[in-house]
């Protein structure tokens, strides 16, 4: 199979989709590697780097959607290569289309088979090519906010692991998956007191056995959401549903109550945010102030750090792009589930649950293709 690696044109996004030693992998399977022109510069991987490894360098984006059966890049397609996708070919990246109905209405059109790293699910429930990247976005999350709370970045002044003799502060973290997971140790890393909400028993429980003595695990609801922000210095909103898009958790009147100079931090906003007040973000321009709280919600976290997620995520998935190459799209979705609920749009058919109803689009089953 002739893949193409795209280098990424999304605002600030400094990560490749796959680093020199994965194509050295699929190289020595048999494939045929087309990388665009620089696109590893921001993960510091040269050129020079791909051709040792076995891969052509091409000038344009286009010549890779011309040449290239499966194309793969880390965010979603931006508006400008809509229209170099064809029918058939297969894009695998973060596609995120429960947030996004332009770039879904452009999927549909294009006749393509898109297959999102973020609903590749294993048995267990998880989600292997989401987890690195979380991993990263829930430990940036509290480095973020830690920097945000300070007074010459708009923050109320506190120093989240305060001092002896001091109180420190306090992170309220919405979500126990892996984002807040990862969001939660951190803040407890520094000294904060650290709340971390989430909706099942069985992980609170979880929680309470693996996470620090500064970290209280509790029972998400609506009241205890409102009586946490009161306290809250830095608030993670890292609640995820699986390719759909994220539920609303903290209105704009529940801001009204909270500390002016706190921080939330939305890692959730990929998939449209799960605070009321939120809108995307960049790097450039991170944050804003709505009834004084700050909002950091730029919508790809890592990106800033692509010399350590550019390798995690390459580690996630490579296995999947290789089994994808060495089996075509439908036998690979055939003989692994995980494979096939990563499909999100199929020859103009919406093949993900999430995406249709966030659209009140027709959805139709992926086994209606493997069959």
């Amino acid at each position: 199979m002739i893949v193409g690696i795209l280098k990424e044109i999304k605002k600030e996004e400094n990560r490749v989709a796959m680093t020199p030693a994965g194509v050295e992998v699929m190289v020595h399977a048999g494939h045929t590697l087309l990388v665009e022109k620089n696109a590893g510069a921001g993960s510091g991987f040269a050129d020079e780097a791909y051709v040792e490894a076995g891969a052509t360098i091409v000038a344009t984006p286009a010549e890779i959607y011309a040449k290239s059966d499966m194309v793969m890049h880390v965010k979603e397609p931006q508006a400008s290569e809509y229209g170099m996708i064809r029918p058939g070919q297969i894009v695998f990246t973060y596609l995120h289309l429960a947030a996004d109905e332009p770039q879904t209405q452009a999927l549909i059109k294009s006749g393509a088979v898109c297959i999102a790293y973020e609903t590749i699910q294993k048995a267990d429930g998880s989600l292997p090519l989401l987890t690195p990247m979380s991993e990263v976005a829930g430990r940036m999350a509290i480095q973020q906010g830690a920097k945000y709370l300070e007074m010459a970045q708009g923050g109320n002044g506190v120093l989240l692991g305060g001092v002896p003799g001091v109180d420190p502060g306090t992170v309220v973290v919405i979500g126990g998956g892996v984002v807040g997971t990862h969001a939660a140790r951190m803040a407890c890393g520094l000294g904060a007191k650290v709340y971390i909400l989430d909706m099942s028993l069985d992980r609170l429980r979880h929680l309470s056995e693996v996470m620090p003595s500064n970290c209280f695990p509790l029972m998400s609801s609506p009241a205890t959401v409102r009586k946490l922000l009161r306290e809250a210095d830095v608030v993670v909103g890292a609640v995820l549903v699986t390719g759909a898009k994220a539920p609303k958790l903290v209105t704009r009147d529940m801001l009204k109550t909270m500390k002016k100079g706190a921080v939330m931090v939305d890692v959730a906003i990929d998939q449209g945010g799960c605070f009321e007040t939120s809108k995307a973000t960049t790097h450039t321009d991170p944050t804003f102030v709505v009834d004084g709280v700050v909002h950091y919600c730029v919508a790809n976290m890592p990106g800033a750090v692509a010399k350590t997620s550019t390798p995690a995520l390459t580690n996630a998935t490579l296995p999947y792009a290789l089994t994808i190459a060495n089996k075509g799209w439908k036998r690979a979705m055939q003989d692994s589930c995980e494979i096939a609920k990563g499909a999100n749009v199929i020859d103009g058919k919406i093949t993900f649950k999430g995406v249709a109803e966030a659209f009140g689009l027709n959805y139709v089953s992926v086994d209606t293709f493997l069959n």
